[in-house]
Formats: C-alpha cells, sequence, structure tokens
C-alpha cells in the first residue's frame, strides 16, 4: 500500500515505458566488454572507456549518426571555453537542437 502513490505517479505520463529492456539493449556492449576492462593498466583507462562509451550510448539513444557526432564534438570541443563558460556545454549535448541538425 505505501508504494501505491508511486504507481499512481507512473500512470499519468503515457510515455514511461513499463520495461526497462530499452536500457538494457543499450548497456549491453558495456556488460559485454566489461570482463577485458578488468585487465586495464590504469583506472584512467577504465575511467575513460567509460566516458566514452556513455557519449556513444547516450548519441545513440537520441538517435544521432555517432560518427557524425563525434567528429563534430572533436572539432568544436577544443575551440570552446566550457571550462570558464560551464554553460556553454550544454549546447554539445546529443539533444540540444543544433546538435540534433549537424548530427542525424
Amino acid at each position: 500500500k505505501k508504494q501505491k502513490p508511486y504507481l499512481m505517479n507512473y500512470l499519468l505520463d503515457g510515455e514511461c515505458q513499463i520495461s526497462n529492456n530499452l536500457a538494457e539493449r543499450s548497456i549491453r556492449p558495456f556488460v559485454v566488454g566489461r570482463k577485458a576492462w578488468n585487465f586495464y593498466a590504469s583506472p584512467k583507462g577504465a575511467e575513460s572507456s567509460s566516458i566514452a562509451y556513455s557519449i556513444i550510448e547516450t548519441a545513440k539513444a537520441n538517435n544521432l549518426n555517432v560518427f557524425k557526432y563525434l567528429t563534430y564534438l572533436f572539432k568544436e570541443l577544443p575551440n570552446t571555453p566550457f571550462k570558464e563558460e560551464s554553460d556553454l556545454l550544454e549546447d554539445y549535448l546529443p539533444w540540444s537542437p543544433e546538435i540534433q541538425a549537424n548530427c542525424k
């Protein structure tokens, strides 16, 4: 009975998925490679790999052409002063309108 309000909240949004199959499928490449990652030479290498997987899978989830998106990031980010102005980073996230227009 304590969980009923949370379940009812789920029913308010028709776009909510009833299962997590989509999430499970999107992390499958990550899980398959997990055993190999035990042999990374350093924690920094493992962290870098996880960041790359996160960027790639987020691009896929937003229906982007991953190659175009990565190419765009590699061209644009080095010239962007996002360390001084962190709000600029929002423009490079996969769901931003400019990214959606340039990387489909």
